[in-house]
């Protein structure tokens, strides 16, 4: 997948998991469908970034923003078992995705 596509993708996908979580507090029957279908794309994109093999920084923030994704596809599970875990898992997954948007990747 190239740069131009998973962009265009984690674009969408993060507005379907945001429309999905914000429904789903109105009791909108198909929130679930629609955060499941964002934090796949979310999930997807994350898988795909190439990490060069030699910059250790970049190969760790990588796993964890996979580890957000996944966090957010637990998430959406819990959400289909009309569970409040849901919150935490997204949460958690919010915070990983905020700690890896602020550190460097790059060594100074």
């Amino acid at each position: 997948m190239n740069q131009q596509t998973r962009t265009i993708v984690f674009t969408v996908s993060g507005i379907l998991a945001l429309a999905g979580a914000g429904l789903y507090l109105s009791t909108w029957t198909l929130a679930p469908y629609l955060f499941a279908a964002g934090a796949a794309g979310v999930t997807v994109c994350y898988l795909t970034v190439p990490s060069p093999p030699s910059d250790f920084r970049t190969r760790r923030l990588n796993r964890w923003n996979v580890l957000a994704g996944l966090a957010m596809v637990v998430a959406s599970v819990f959400m289909f078992r009309h569970r409040m875990e849901w919150v935490a898992f997204l949460l958690v997954s919010a915070l990983i995705q905020m700690y890896t948007a602020f550190v460097p990747s790059d060594k100074p």
